[in-house]
């Protein structure tokens, strides 16, 4: 089967709005009006959107453009470091767990090398709009555990949980969006209930991918079963968050059904699903959504280790090295999500979908 990645569509930005004088003094005297009175409720978590942050402490979406890609060394071409996590808890019992402290301290480092987020959507869609001369990361998390989200009982996350770290890191760092992707099973985040944790996850902005219904080893059934995990849990999603668009799956065991492209692509008990990209257990950084290396069918992930994990040379403590080093050549923004900058001596090339949009220099 031969499958054809859709072309992204450019993003449409907002024109700049003129404030008549009177407009502005007459904003000015609301605000002195409103000093003193009770302080406005503080929201419960910014909004966010394929990777951006709408939020009044958010960094403008577009600063000054550069006077070239290469003033700020753009390769829009270059690996994209997809992490991907399970349980982050206080008590770690496998290579696969995280303490919370430890998953801090790895979004600090990449807020600190310039990296913000974008859901996994926004990554395989080639949607990457962030400022220049930053580089994207995807946040992934598998499993739906409560470690990685659950409510207190005021009906904010938890601050030790994934999301909870995450939301407050982006505040500290205005420029890191609280952006991620949270693949879900059946019985998802039990402490909070999935149909409440779904919603609350959707309309605050995060991504809800699927994971398969029961977390099954999609090799070891039949397509028609594999469909059904597929489709079941898909269903699960979109009924128990209304409006949610399922655009990414991850792969229980990083393992393919057969056919592999049945993993973005098929349908079972009425319910038919088109996924824009297939996510596998941990490996390596992912190639750009831009070039030719790109398959939507298996993108690679690295999974969240330190540099003392025995498996440390397949961790992200490792991974993050090689690519601030230049090891491993990252994607770095133009800042100009409507064209794909990268130096002229750049092994990696275009998608043939792109090279429309490709500006070498």
């Amino acid at each position: 089967m031969h499958l054809r990645r859709r072309r992204p569509v450019p993003l449409r930005r907002p024109g700049l709005v003129v404030l008549s004088l009177l407009t502005l003094v007459a904003t000015a005297v609301s605000c002195a009006e409103s000093r003193g009175g009770a302080p406005p409720p503080e929201p419960s978590a910014p909004k966010t959107t394929g990777g951006r942050q709408d939020s009044p402490s958010a960094l403008p979406e577009h600063p000054a453009r550069p006077k070239s890609p290469a003033s700020v060394h753009a390769d829009e071409l270059g690996s994209v470091p997809v992490l991907m996590y399970h349980q982050v808890v206080k008590d770690p019992r496998g290579p696969y767990d995280r303490e919370p402290a430890e998953f801090r301290a790895e979004l600090e480092r990449l807020a600190r090398e310039g990296y913000v987020p974008v859901t996994a959507a926004a990554y395989s869609t080639g949607k990457i709009d962030i400022p220049a001369g930053r580089h994207p990361v995807v946040l992934t998390f598998d499993d739906s555990t409560d470690g990685q989200f659950a409510l207190g009982k005021d009906g904010r996350p938890d601050p030790d949980c994934a999301i909870g770290i995450l939301l407050d890191v982006a505040r500290k760092h205005p420029g890191f969006a609280p952006a991620a992707t949270l693949f879900v099973n059946g019985d998802a985040f039990p402490a909070t209930g999935t149909k409440k944790a779904l919603r609350w996850l959707h309309a605050h902005g995060f991504e809800i991918g699927n994971h398969t219904l029961d977390h099954a080893n999609l090799r070891d059934v039949p397509a028609g079963r594999a469909q059904h995990q597929i489709a079941a849990g898909q269903q699960l999603i979109t009924k128990s968050a209304p409006g949610a668009k399922v655009s990414s799956m991850a792969l229980p065991f990083g393992v393919q059904p057969n056919p592999a492209e049945l993993d973005i692509k098929g349908a079972a008990d009425g319910v038919r699903y088109a996924y824009d990209g297939a996510y596998l257990v941990g490996a390596g950084p992912a190639p750009s959504p831009y070039a030719a290396a790109f398959d939507p069918v298996g993108i690679p992930r690295i999974r969240s280790a330190g540099p003392h994990d025995k498996d440390a040379q397949f961790g992200s403590a490792h991974w993050l090295d090689e690519l601030r080093s230049g090891a491993v050549k990252r994607y770095t923004s133009d800042g100009d999500p409507d064209r794909v900058s990268y130096p002229e001596s750049a092994s990696a090339r275009p998608a043939k979908e792109f090279r429309e949009r490709a500006r070498p220099y």
